[in-house]
């Protein structure tokens, strides 16, 4: 087999750094990426000339604006503008330099906000979206679609998957735009070392989510790109072909801030405000399809949460810079 040229759109970030460490382990696998100073995927003509002088093999597109529920609130403009636009670009270009594998990431925020539960891949456009990222979630719809659409027009085979809630080393730690993960580990932290009585926390806690951690997302997107083209399309229908990444397990807000109050050994009270927004009251993944296919998690989230916890221990310095 001959070497494939690879470019993972997005590597410095959390999700597409966690593909390149898989992608790493594979000797046929040449890995293209390109610095934010080098490559503006928000401009056309850059990503078309990126795409045509590099002619990579495949794309992984994990490049993408992202945000807890106050960023997404307060900067709706700048979610749904930045990733439409990147992900346009980079799909379009992708066909245009006759690149005829791609796998587009998604977020399980694409799925109606009282979506029935566990969410399967059908829920999709069945219903409202959660309003606090509804513009975000409308630019991962959109990139799903357009993934389709080249498929059927041009028979391409450009794949989506829908990961759960992630998490893991290189996630993204700022104290206003961070999810709930990285905001948890951060403010449970300092609260032990200032050694503060409580730490309040948003919401009631009552909301259910489910967390993977993010090497085994990158194995699974692999996974799923490298499936035959004769296999995956025995599993996906041509107009809802994206594919859940998750566990089937999930977790209380309440019930993960323990664990992480655990993980950290903070001896505090957790104080939940229920005057802040709870987001969706529950968002588990049916990922059925994806474990007919021959794939699942391998790491829990406890295991998980104390691998994250020690990165970011010891980047904790440069992390407070950022």
């Amino acid at each position: 087999m001959s070497s494939q040229r690879v470019f993972v759109a997005g590597h410095h970030g959390m999700v597409g750094s966690a593909i390149i460490r898989q992608l790493e382990h594979n000797s046929n696998c040449e890995i293209i990426t390109a610095a934010r100073q080098q490559l503006d995927l928000c401009n056309q003509a850059s990503v078309n000339d990126f795409l045509k002088q590099n002619k990579v093999d495949q794309i992984y597109l994990a490049a993408a604006k992202v945000g807890g529920i106050g960023a997404n609130s307060e900067n709706p403009a700048d979610f749904i503008y930045q990733n439409l636009m990147i992900q346009n670009n980079v799909i379009h270009a992708a066909h245009i330099n006759d690149v005829q594998k791609l796998l587009f990431l998604g977020s399980s925020c694409i799925y109606p906000k009282f979506a029935k539960q566990p969410i399967a891949e059908t829920e999709l456009l069945t219903g409202y979206l959660e309003p606090t990222n509804e513009p975000y979630a409308i630019a991962k719809i959109a990139g799903i679609k357009m993934c389709e659409s080249y498929n059927r027009q041009y028979n391409r085979d450009y794949r989506s998957v829908m990961p759960t809630n992630l998490y893991g080393i290189n996630d993204n730690f700022h104290p206003q735009n961070s999810h709930v993960v990285p905001a948890l580990i951060q403010r449970i932290h300092y609260a032990k070392i200032q050694q503060l009585p409580e730490v309040v926390i948003w919401g009631t806690g009552q909301p259910l989510r489910e967390f993977l951690y993010v090497d085994d997302m990158a194995s699974a997107c692999i996974y799923v790109q490298n499936l035959s083209k004769e296999e995956y399309e025995q599993h996906i229908n041509p107009m809802m072909s994206h594919i859940n990444i998750g566990t089937n397990q999930e977790v209380s807000i309440v019930e993960l801030a323990n664990i992480i109050k655990s993980v950290i050994g903070y001896a505090g009270k957790l104080i939940f405000d229920p005057t802040q927004p709870d987001g969706t009251p529950r968002k588990l993944l049916n990922s059925q399809k994806l474990e007919m296919l021959g794939w699942k998690y391998t790491i829990d989230l406890k295991q998980g949460l104390k691998i994250t916890y020690d990165w970011f221990l010891e980047n904790e310095n440069q992390l407070r810079q950022v």
